[in-house]
């Protein structure tokens, strides 16, 4: 269940290339804040949930790898279902971001991130849009890989408010301009 008055409308942050991270092209990277209600029993069961109920899929449960890294074949959700954190997107230039339990990250293909510091309870519950799959990159995009970040398609759903949710309307508009 979306926390009700968890705002719809995420945040959105655009990158440029890093150093050698490349960041996605023109999609931003979405913040929902707040997206499951204070005191909600088993977040991690209920972003699990969401992410299915529209459609995303490969879920898993762990944290944020505490290195920068990236991936070129899938868009990526991340849940966050206990605990608190300072999660660096978009590379050595990007946001230092703080999060908490009940907010969530939609990171486009090639969007840098890394932890920099976790409560010991951390805990995120991740996924991927189907047929795509993270690889785990940590060195200079090739020019196949910036065409295939690029080209890579947008999810058919929002992993939080499903079709006609604001990923698929602010991503799609982003990449008809």
């Amino acid at each position: 269940m979306v926390h009700e008055t968890a705002s719809k409308q995420p945040e959105t942050l655009f990158f440029p290339a890093s150093d050698w991270v490349p960041n996605h092209p023109f999609l931003p990277a979405l913040v929902y804040r707040n997206v499951l209600p204070p005191g909600q029993k088993d977040r991690a069961r209920a972003f699990e949930r969401l992410f299915s109920d529209a459609g995303w899929r490969g879920l898993w449960r762990n944290g944020v790898f505490s290195y920068q890294h990236y991936h070129i074949g899938a868009h990526e959700v991340l849940g966050i279902a206990k605990g608190t954190a300072e999660i660096l997107i978009g590379g050595r230039d990007g946001a230092t971001l703080h999060v908490s339990d009940g907010d969530c990250l939609i990171l486009p293909a090639g969007t840098g991130h890394m932890r920099v510091s976790a409560s010991e309870d951390f805990l995120v519950v991740g996924g991927y849009p189907p047929g795509q799959h993270a690889d785990i990159e940590t060195a200079a995009a090739t020019p196949d890989d910036l065409r295939t970040i690029a080209t890579l398609p947008i999810p058919k759903s929002d992993p939080i408010y499903g079709p006609a949710g604001p990923l698929v309307v602010l991503w799609q508009d982003v990449s008809n301009r």
